[in-house]
């Protein structure tokens, strides 16, 4: 890329920063820089002021988008951005392919221009342009109105949306376009998912949501009118109508019109029990029907919400960190930010839901105590007390001041040690003895604090840099007896993020699907969507 182009864009990239936090403060507009002169610009071509001015009257544009433009002219004093006096910029066809892609995938036309883009087609024709063309002042105000809308739109979030009364307490990400677009100018254009000021996993559900896209456009596959149990060795005709179902979710490599219950069935059947989150047992029922048949458009809409729910969240960190996702029961340790391990969690009931929010890990406590929380100690000691005067001794209790503790030890209800990462929700990790409720496939069973189904596994891996903590002494900690706090300290803490999604892709390129447990998917889907009969392809839009 020509190197005038490419200070060009990295001057729109810098200016839109600037233009931005100016506006998260006060909205004020930028002053001019009037050192830029015809001798000393990136382009010959300028704007006239009278025709920022016109046409932000004219196009009735809001406060913000007055004043990013304004703010970004003024700091090029009002010299083109996206056209040169031989022709249009090389990044313009990019951002027309960027935002051509945001529309399709997110069924939001509020970005559709037809008028610009004919105008940019038939600039592209000339074989100069000059500064008080029409066509050309107006192209190049219309594009970048266009890029602060598109990058608003395609990785800050649904504005309509208020987080916190979603019981969603992650920080939003904050969106650095400038980041972006340097990087589109240094890789000019190539491998975008790579850089997109988004989480990965973004990407990666978007691309499933247009697979579906496309599977719709045939007519919804058929549905298995049954609840019939089949296994390995059946024959029956409804196989024919159940493979055909199977391998058009990806589930079923080959088609396959033969009514056999064969070994690829089952392992197909498993794979799909894989991403519903069921047991992996080969075998049809009620339950697996019901997943199986669930509409392709209502699958698309549950992959639309949480595509929003990734768009809230930052960039994965490079460190290490762990990711409890609530509806999928499970705990996601990272090192360096690659997978290091996964394990099964218990969260809270419904009743008792488990916030979603981030924090960080920097304590350890073995053989704790269990202060019990007040709403417990009315609900479930006091009238335990005073139906039997040894309640406490029985639960290896005792008083503590005014309240109730359960003493350290195996049957301690958070079993042999706990992790702390301070927080306002009193929310924490800790091992249990009931060990049981691993073994359900829907584990919403506590009061809200999450529990570990390998609590020591997890110790061993926070400590892993501390050579005096051997395995030994870990376990030694665990059954003493004695309470002991143990505090992470620098680069040994680790970030902490409590989610809900009900729908990602996996390591292997899975795509998974999870119940809406409390009820989340439910309430965004009012937000997102409205009127339930809306038409899915109309998701997101603002």
């Amino acid at each position: 890329m020509h190197m005038k182009k490419i200070a060009l864009f990295m001057a729109l990239a810098i200016a839109g920063a600037a233009c931005r936090q100016a506006s998260e403060k006060k909205k004020e507009i930028a002053v001019r820089d009037t050192t830029i002169t015809v001798e000393n610009s990136f382009t010959e071509l300028f704007i006239d002021t009278t025709a920022l001015a016109s046409y932000i009257t004219g196009h009735a544009l809001d406060d913000s988008l007055n004043v990013k433009l304004r703010s970004f002219y003024n700091h090029r004093n009002y010299q083109y951005a996206w056209f040169f006096p031989d022709g249009v910029a090389e990044f313009v066809p990019i951002f027309q392919s960027l935002r051509n892609d945001y529309i399709h995938y997110s069924g939001d036309s509020s970005l559709y221009n037809p008028s610009l883009d004919k105008a940019i087609d038939s600039l592209a024709q000339l074989k100069k342009i000059n500064p008080d063309n029409a066509l050309a002042v107006n192209a190049e105000l219309a594009l970048t109105e266009q890029f602060f809308r598109y990058t608003d739109l395609a990785y800050s979030g649904d504005h309509r949306i208020n987080t916190q009364e979603l019981n969603w307490f992650i920080p939003r990400r904050k969106l650095n376009p400038e980041v972006f677009l340097d990087s589109l100018l240094k890789n000019k254009g190539q491998n975008v998912a790579a850089y997109e000021p988004v989480n990965r996993h973004y990407n990666l559900l978007k691309e499933k949501v247009l697979q579906y896209y496309a599977l719709t456009k045939a007519g919804e596959p058929d549905t298995v009118a049954t609840s019939k149990k089949f296994r390995e060795g059946d024959r029956d005709t409804l196989l024919i109508t159940l493979k055909t179902r199977l391998h058009l979710l990806g589930d079923l490599p080959e088609p396959d019109s033969t009514p056999i219950f064969d070994t690829t069935l089952t392992n197909a059947v498993r794979h799909f029990q894989q991403r519903v989150g069921q047991k992996q047992t080969g075998m049809t029922g009620s339950a697996f029907f019901k997943e199986l048949n669930v509409p392709v458009a209502s699958r698309i809409r549950q992959m639309l919400i949480n595509m929003e729910r990734i768009r809230w969240m930052p960039a994965a960190p490079p460190t290490d960190y762990i990711l409890v996702n609530i509806p999928e029961f499970t705990l996601h340790a990272y090192e360096q930010g690659k997978l290091s391990f996964d394990m099964a969690v218990v969260v809270g009931s419904e009743a008792n839901s488990t916030v979603i929010f981030s924090g960080t890990l920097n304590q350890i406590v073995f053989s704790p105590y269990w202060n019990v929380p007040t709403s417990i100690l009315k609900k479930e000691v006091l009238p335990g007390i005073k139906k039997n005067p040894n309640y406490l001794a029985r639960h290896n209790m005792e008083w503590n001041g005014g309240s109730v503790r359960q003493k350290p030890g195996k049957s301690n209800s958070l079993g042999l040690v706990k992790f702390l990462f301070p927080n306002s929700y009193s929310i924490y990790f800790h091992d249990t003895p009931s060990k049981s409720l691993f073994n359900e496939s829907q584990r919403a069973f506590s009061h809200g604090c999450i529990r570990l189904s390998e609590p020591r596994k997890l110790a061993e891996w926070l400590l892993r840099r501390d050579s005096t903590w051997t395995s030994e002494k870990i376990s030694a900690a665990m059954h003493a007896g004695k309470e002991k706090y143990v505090r992470l300290r620098g680069k040994n803490e680790v970030a902490v993020f409590i989610g809900y999604f009900t729908s990602w892709v996996d390591q292997h390129g899975n795509l998974q699907f999870r119940k809406d447990v409390y009820g989340h998917d439910r309430r965004m889907e009012e937000r997102l969507f409205g009127n339930a009969e809306m038409p899915v392809a109309q998701a997101i839009v603002r």
